[in-house]
């Protein structure tokens, strides 16, 4: 098969180290190594492809400068000509597989054009999270690229049953729409014992944004040393909320209990998970879990323990009390009861990480995901008129 990946998404770099891109390189690889012989059409690459995500070729498309919002969102709309005649002026392929950005939607039209299936892989509601987080210039073509693109896809791929619902409500999407969760490589990671001595050290991966309840683990923790005053946190991960977590820490004067890495490349993840006892995904519930978190898939991986908010996805993936521990979202007496149980029993942890590693090898590896997303690419094509 001959595919045509797009993402058209300047802020995913394709080839950087967010993790949108571990999850864009993951998807690649996987079809890969499934005999898919695929060429990259990206906005911003950062990087070259590794060995791990052989490609045919890669084609720069446009990257809007920064600078005044309404003219970058023109300058996105102007770029869906660059990429249908970068896509028309190579050999025919056999389906367009896109990552759903704001403003693309040429290769959906592209596939739909040349009757081949055009799976377009959705992973946030775009649309409100740039209205709410980045700002809107004009929300009327958004909403009206979104649908284009919409409307010509033959396949929609939700990473979440939440963000499903989300779009079968804005979408006519009836016989199209499909829940594909996000994976993980487990070869990647290795399970081993922690070293004897070790302190206790609760972790957390990730991109520091407002969502992600860095507040809530920040209490917990503070919680958490009242009883374990040796215990650690290690934080992995930047963004723009960096700042206001180094803060808080030092106002409960664990600065020194704390470790923030920053952001690493993918290649560091497996060692400093390695370094963790227990991996966090503090979630809020406040405004609904439509994500499908990598980090607690590679929690699983390692051979984590979780201590995870019981919303979304993550409800679905950690079985309480044998793949992880959940808990009230947004609640950070409950986080640190789950974190303070960790902590005082090793056998709990030890248990709870085998049945996770297991479950991530049997359910969640990349491969299961790009099979399913091949299986669907081969079902008959159903578009809206």
């Amino acid at each position: 098969m001959r595919l045509a990946y797009v993402c058209a998404d300047p802020g995913v770099p394709i080839f950087g180290r967010k993790g949108s891109s571990i999850h864009a390189r993951s998807v690649l690889g996987a079809l890969a190594r499934r005999g898919v012989e695929i060429e990259l059409f990206a906005a911003r690459l950062d990087g070259h492809p590794g060995p791990d995500t052989p490609l045919r070729a890669v084609h720069r498309l446009p990257r809007p400068a920064k600078g005044d919002a309404a003219e970058r969102e023109r300058a996105c709309q102007a770029a869906n000509g660059n990429l249908a005649a970068a896509l028309e002026d190579r050999p025919p392929f056999d389906a367009v597989y896109e990552r759903q950005s704001l403003w693309s939607w040429a290769g959906m039209e592209h596939a739909r054009r040349h009757g081949i299936p055009g799976l377009l892989e959705v992973n946030a509601p775009l649309l409100e999270e740039q209205a709410r987080h980045r700002g809107l210039a004009d929300e009327g073509a958004a909403r009206a690229a979104a649908g284009r693109a919409f409307a010509a896809a033959s396949a929609v791929l939700a990473v979440s049953d939440e963000l499903a619902r989300r779009l079968s409500a804005e979408h006519d999407l009836e016989g199209r729409l499909q829940v594909v969760p996000n994976g993980v490589d487990p070869a990647r990671f290795d399970p081993a014992p922690p070293a004897p001595g070790r302190p206790f050290t609760v972790g957390f991966v990730g991109t520091l944004k407002p969502w992600h309840g860095l507040p809530a683990l920040a209490a917990a923790f503070a919680r958490l040393c009242e009883r374990h005053p040796d215990a650690r946190l290690l934080v992995v991960g930047d963004g723009p909320e960096r700042e206001a977590l180094e803060a808080d820490l030092a106002r409960r004067g664990l600065t020194g209990a704390a470790e923030l890495v920053g952001a690493v490349e993918a290649d560091a993840i497996p060692s400093l998970l390695a370094r963790m006892d227990v991996g966090t995904v503090p979630y809020g519930g406040e405004a609904g879990c439509y994500f499908s978190p990598l980090k607690l898939f590679e929690y699983m991986a390692a051979g984590l323990a979780a201590a995870a908010s019981d919303v979304g996805q993550v409800s679905t993936v950690i079985e309480h009390e044998r793949t992880g521990l959940l808990c009230a979202p947004g609640d950070p007496e409950a986080l640190a009861g789950a974190l303070r149980r960790l902590a005082a029993h090793p056998a709990l942890r030890a248990r709870l990480g085998r049945a996770a590693r297991a479950e991530a090898v049997r359910r969640h590896g990349w491969d299961s995901v790009a099979g399913r997303i091949l299986a669907i690419a081969g079902e008959p094509a159903r578009v809206a008129a």
